[in-house]
């Protein structure tokens, strides 16, 4: 029993580099779908012409949460294979994709929306993961060299449809905008429900099977350091490549950047990469510092780190609830302010027209909220970690 003891405790102390990283990600995560639900309406942050410094790194800070939260998927996927055979893992992922796929439509829906009709369907990061544990589930019998195979295809090869007209409208037309090519595209189903899908599945599942590949540094009995030195190395590696790329500005990224009204703009014209489709160089700029700071994580053990964890613990709770409070603290407050309960006209979020504060309250929001998951974040992962009920491996 000792022994047993020992492999569990060394597991739980292997997966706290993930959590740590997973954690802070969610946190940074939260400041973008708080300013969703409480800024002033207005231009794109990411529009060069419009924008301004802080408002465009407190969106493009955020970039970094997609990616990494199916990066990590992946390697999740891999070690849950660790307990299972490959059918239990093949099924485990099929029904689990599903369930984030229902997710999205139903739950993350509504919270946007705010429409009980379900007029709009609204397919976001839930669906992209969901889709990409479906294909893996589909491979799990394939050697590792076909899966890195297929998710270094993906990455590096899908900006070559760039230069290709592909089709718009009708069934095929569609079904490339599904798979391929998503960038907020409606998809109407009938006369009055359509589907906004802001994740094409394909490019995303390539970063979930790259996870995969990845996952094995993180199987018991794998060498630490030598872990540390893979992710270390890939991070810089892919971090130099996109900063190659980018200034060779020909391959990689449909937009390319250029010299702005000054230097600043400048600047955030060249880190303006693609994030809907993902680019090749969206995710090396982003999966690069990941990797890196998943090494630099290994070690540390310090209140910060511990804090990071308790949110890392429990993704899918995070994510449901801190959406379910945003939306509830938005209506509070619009119901405070005596604004009316009429939309503003966007299809995506829903948001009373004449609402919102400016971007210092924005923060003082994100903290509060950040700060109200924390005490139900903490039970539930105890809570996650003395029960063994088989829906908890779904929440």
């Amino acid at each position: 029993m000792l022994i047993v003891w020992l492999i569990i405790e060394q597991m739980k102390e292997r997966l706290h580099s993930i959590d740590i990283v997973r954690g802070l990600i969610m946190v940074i995560m939260t400041l973008d779908h708080t300013r969703d639900f409480f800024h002033y309406p207005g231009p794109s942050p990411l529009n060069m012409q419009s924008t301004t410094v802080i408002l465009f790194f407190t969106r493009w800070i955020t970039h970094f949460c997609a990616p990494t939260f199916v990066f990590l998927s992946g390697v999740s996927a891999c070690l849950a294979g660790q307990r299972r055979t490959k059918k239990e893992l093949s099924a485990f992922l099929l029904k689990r994709g599903l369930w984030l796929i229902l997710s999205d439509l139903l739950i993350i829906t509504l919270l946007f929306t705010f429409d009980v009709q379900y007029h709009v369907f609204i397919l976001e990061v839930l669906w992209a993961i969901g889709f990409g544990m479906i294909i893996l589930a589909l491979l799990t019998r394939a050697p590792v060299w076909v899966i890195a195979s297929c998710a270094i295809v993906i990455i590096f090869g899908h900006n070559i449809l760039d230069s290709f007209h592909l089709p718009q409208n009708g069934i095929s037309g569609n079904l490339i905008t599904v798979f391929l090519s998503a960038t907020a595209t409606f998809i109407p189903i009938s006369g009055t429900r359509t589907i906004i899908e802001l994740y094409a599945v394909i490019p995303w599942t390539g970063a979930l099977l790259l996870g995969y590949v990845f996952g094995p540094l993180y199987k018991t009995g794998y060498d630490a350091q030598k872990r540390q030195r893979v992710l270390l190395v890939s991070g810089i590696l892919a971090t130099a490549l996109f900063i190659a790329l980018r200034l060779i500005n020909h391959y990689g990224d449909p937009s390319h950047w250029a010299v702005q009204r000054n230097w600043e703009h400048t600047v955030l014209s060249f880190l303006n990469a693609t994030k809907q489709t993902p680019s090749l160089l969206f995710f090396l700029m982003t999966l690069g510092p990941v990797m890196v700071l998943l090494s630099f994580t290994e070690k540390i053990n310090n209140r910060a780190a511990a804090f990071c964890r308790v949110y890392g613990n429990v993704p899918y709770f995070y994510f449901i609830v801190h959406f379910s409070l945003l939306r509830l603290l938005n209506i509070v407050l619009i119901l405070v302010e005596r604004v009316p309960l009429k939309s503003d006209g966007s299809p995506i979020v829903w948001q009373a027209a004449g609402f919102g504060h400016p971007l210092w309250a924005v923060y003082l929001f994100w903290i509060a909220v950040v700060a109200l998951m924390y005490y139900p974040c903490r039970w539930y992962g105890n809570y996650k970690r003395t029960h063994s009920e088989w829906w908890l491996s779904y929440i």
